[in-house]
């Protein structure tokens, strides 16, 4: 079930997000980020599983959240995987440290290239005890 709804946008895909704390945010937006992108091939797992650990430092929590999704990104690129879990290790406004486990990419149909997260429209805010997301992804 998709924890994430879609936002009007002209030519890119936008998403908005909702989470109880700052790591189920950061930890739902990637997995919307590789749910838009891709999709399983085969009902069979025959997947191995690779575990990736990631460390960002940024100067504010806009920064941190948009360098984490194009880590991401880049990552599932150069190495051929589509991740498919997340684990926030260590979590600030300023630094980050998780781990990201991905698939075999062959294992996936690619749905929509995401080329990057962008700064464009992004709102990141806490409403209440939730904390909310809206981010533009460049396709």
């Amino acid at each position: 079930m998709k924890n994430y709804e879609f936002l009007e946008h002209t030519a890119d895909i936008g998403i908005r997000l909702k989470a109880k704390g700052l790591n189920e945010l950061f930890k739902n937006a990637a997995m919307a980020m590789f749910e838009i992108a891709a999709e399983r091939k085969f009902e069979i797992r025959n997947s191995k599983f690779e575990k990736i650990i990631i460390k960002q430092k940024a100067e504010n929590l806009e920064e941190l959240f948009i360098n984490w999704l194009n880590e991401l990104l880049s990552l599932s690129s150069a190495k051929e995987l589509i991740f498919t879990d997340f684990k926030i290790n260590k979590l600030s406004e300023t630094a980050l440290e998780a781990t990201a486990i991905g698939e075999n990419i062959a294992d996936y149909k690619v749905n929509t290239e995401i080329k990057a997260a962008t700064y464009h429209e992004l709102k990141i805010e806490k409403i209440d005890s939730e904390w909310q997301v809206q981010v533009i992804f460049d396709v």
